[in-house]
């Protein structure tokens, strides 16, 4: 007989929740059967209305708390619309901080079997708002005004904002600045259903240590009504902007930046330091967006890695070189090895930029160049790996077993599929000697971990 769910679509029911997903989604069961739904926190009784019945698991909106969580914090309606993206803000921040601790105890354990590992306590922020150094926003309309802000959940459509509480705030007044001056040349924003229109989004990016604005204009169009006039006011209301470009995507398509860049006033790029390195950073590059943390995570990479001056060093998902780099200050050598090609063109750069001599930078995929490498004699003592949130791929981690460096540091920004890679190494060989998770993001469910492993020798 077909199983039918025990809810359907409409029903009004009392729940308790019992846990986190990693999304931050809380989670209800009844008689086993999972039901999900956002802003539930473990321990809170409540009604929720059924939002999408599956045989396996439901959804649902929460509509009355009958029980309170004692980490719950209530977000006047009125201010809702500045936390956009933040999908447990909800939580105390240490309320946040213990349920990621606990999310990557849990997917170690489950996922990788790792039971004995030194997991230490998460590195928070002490001042968890304004965080993030760069942003970029879709532009719509209302009233005959442009307005910008983020996406409702599983929708196209803009929530507005003025102010959000985890963007620096040179980047929330970049912004303002830039839909008040475009209202005052009526510049039209992007309609994606009829492809017309003019600005899609805007983007600012910030260096906290020097000081120094990006805006970035994306459009439809080559043209940009009112260009020199827009330009000049943005530079006379916007005192910290050195660079202002155009970014050109004439795709129907959901990808922000288009193929072609132009500059329209001051530098091309703008630049910053984390701790003693610096770098240069463009509309297209990737540089992580909260640099307090960031400084936290590459110390930890760096104090893992344990160089004396020695060692060579594989960094084998280097993009621009920031860790490259950073690793760099102390190593002999350090290659790093990236596939995207401007990626590494920027890493020469920074290299340059900082007077290092002792790196070398190739495009390529990982598990091809770095077995390129060792047939040239270049042979790792520590191991880097940086990979995205997919984690890497299963070829490289087969050449990092056969490579044998003596240690691999592992910066990860998935939790589940680090566990995964884990758990493949420590059967290839290798030791998990201890985990440091930071949070990069708060009052998101995202969380960031250094970790330490060790050859076993045999």
């Amino acid at each position: 007989m077909k199983q039918k769910a025990p809810v359907k679509v409409n029903d009004l029911i009392d729940i308790e929740f019992v846990d986190l997903t990693h999304q931050g989604q809380g989670v209800a069961k009844l008689d086993g059967y999972p039901i999900f739904v956002p802003n539930g926190l473990p321990g809170e009784k409540a009604t929720v209305k059924v939002v999408k019945a599956k045989k396996n698991y439901a959804h649902g909106e929460l509509i009355n708390i009958i029980e309170r969580s004692p980490v719950r914090v209530d977000i006047p309606k009125e201010e809702e619309h500045k936390y956009g993206g933040c999908q447990i803000h909800h939580m105390t921040y240490d309320g946040q901080l213990k349920f990621k601790q606990n999310h990557v105890e849990q997917v170690l354990v489950r996922i990788g079997g790792l039971e004995d590992v030194k997991v230490h306590p998460i590195i928070g922020m002490d001042n968890p708002w304004h965080y993030r150094n760069k942003a970029q926003e879709p532009v719509g309309e209302k009233n005959g005004k442009l307005i910008s802000g983020f996406y409702k959940p599983r929708s196209h459509e803009i929530v507005p904002t003025d102010e959000s509480v985890i963007q620096m705030k040179e980047v929330n007044d970049a912004i303002q600045v830039v839909k008040e001056v475009c209202n005052e040349f009526k510049i039209q924003a992007y309609d994606e259903k009829n492809h017309t229109g003019i600005l899609r989004n805007i983007m600012a990016r910030y260096g906290k240590q020097t000081g120094e604005l990006m805006v970035v204009l994306i459009t439809r169009t080559e043209k940009l009504p009112n260009k020199d006039e827009i330009v000049e006011k943005l530079v006379a209301r916007l005192p910290k902007v050195k660079s202002i470009v155009q970014n050109i995507n004439s795709e129907k398509t959901n990808v922000i930046l288009g193929k072609k860049t132009k500059l329209l006033w001051g530098e091309e790029v703008i630049y910053d330091k984390i701790g003693d390195v610096k770098f240069r950073i463009s509309p297209l590059s990737f540089y992580q967006v909260n640099p307090v943390q960031t400084k936290v995570l590459y110390d930890k990479a760096l104090e893992y890695a344990d160089l004396s001056g020695e060692e060579i060093v594989i960094d084998a998902y280097c993009g621009i070189g920031t860790i490259s780099l950073f690793l760099a200050q102390k190593a002999k050598k350090v290659y790093g090895v990236e596939i995207v090609p401007e990626a590494i063109d920027d890493a020469r750069k920074n290299a340059k930029l900082n007077g290092m001599t002792n790196v070398e930078f190739e495009v390529g995929e990982s598990e091809t160049v770095i077995p390129k490498w060792a047939e040239k004699g270049i042979q790792a003592d520590v191991l880097v790996v940086d990979p995205p949130r997919k984690g890497c791929d299963e070829s490289l981690l087969k050449t990092i077993i056969e490579m044998k460096p003596k240690k691999v540091v592992y910066v990860s920004c998935n939790p589940s599929t680090l566990a995964r890679d884990l758990r493949i190494l420590e059967d290839g060989g290798y030791k998990t000697i201890e985990v440091q998770p930071v949070d990069m993001f708060p009052h998101t469910s995202h969380v960031e971990c250094v970790v330490l492993m060790s050859r076993v020798e045999k």
